[in-house]
């Protein structure tokens, strides 16, 4: 088992189908601006990062203008752009899960805060730098649709090009590699006519806390859907395991 959380299949479906996109939206153009002020540069094939950052957003439907808009205010070839500073803050929610959520503000203060409330609303608590970061690593995937693909058709499109470990996770596939082999991968998949759908560089927790009530699950995850309701989150990593029959009635 790679850790990788059973949640973000139901995220996977909620983007999809909710309000939300909005949302995701402006938080991806936010991703991308700050990688381009960072990078200095408005070109993604200058930079890894915002490369990464482009081609997540384009895998969540983001219009090409948007985009380029994004890369061209973030490198300052157009006005408007706001400069965000980059903050991680780890904590333990319902049942002692461990929590390490990654924002991007303009306003330290304000998003501290805010991201101390939620913690507080469901029981959960803010740690200490450190004190949960330790227990995750970062690394590389490539997600592709598992319909009509094996998981053999995935390691002989990828063993070449960085996969090291292939996992099921419901109706998608994920390549897992180390993340300076995101790009190469995904390229090789896509070349071997694979239906790829979106590529990243998790935080994978090293275990899970197991959680087989649906009252303690509901809890851990009404803390993560605050999290990631707020404008200033950009990503949510945790180390729950929630039970698959507890997530059916969930999911239902």
């Amino acid at each position: 088992m790679s850790g990788h959380s059973k949640w973000s299949t139901i995220k996977h479906k909620k983007a999809a189908n909710d309000a939300k996109r909005g949302k995701q939206f402006a938080k991806l153009i936010r991703a991308i601006e700050t990688s381009a002020r960072q990078a200095g540069t408005s070109d993604p094939a200058m930079s890894p990062s915002l490369a990464l950052a482009v081609q997540k957003a384009k895998d969540a439907s983001v219009p090409k203008d948007n985009i380029e808009r994004a890369c061209k205010r973030g490198a300052g070839d157009l006005d408007g752009a706001t400069t965000y500073e980059s903050v991680q803050y780890e904590g333990y929610g319902p049942s002692g899960v461990a929590v390490l959520v990654e924002c991007l503000t303009d306003n330290r203060n304000r998003t501290a805060s805010d991201v101390r409330q939620i913690f507080t609303k469901v029981g959960g608590s803010l740690a200490e730098p450190g004190s949960v970061a330790f227990q995750f690593s970062r690394r590389g995937q490539v997600v592709v649709e598992a319909d009509g693909v094996s998981e053999d058709d995935l390691m002989l499109a990828g063993l070449d090009h960085g996969l090291d470990d292939v996992e099921v996770e419901g109706d998608r596939l994920i390549a897992w590699c180390d993340t300076t082999d995101v790009a190469d991968l995904r390229k090789a998949l896509e070349a071997a006519e694979l239906p790829v759908l979106e590529a990243a560089s998790p935080m994978v927790p090293a275990s899970t806390v197991p959680i087989t009530e649906a009252a303690d699950a509901k809890a851990i995850l009404r803390l993560l859907d605050l999290l990631e309701d707020n404008d200033d989150v950009q990503e949510v990593w945790d180390n729950v395991d929630i039970d698959d029959d507890v997530l059916a009635v969930i999911d239902a």
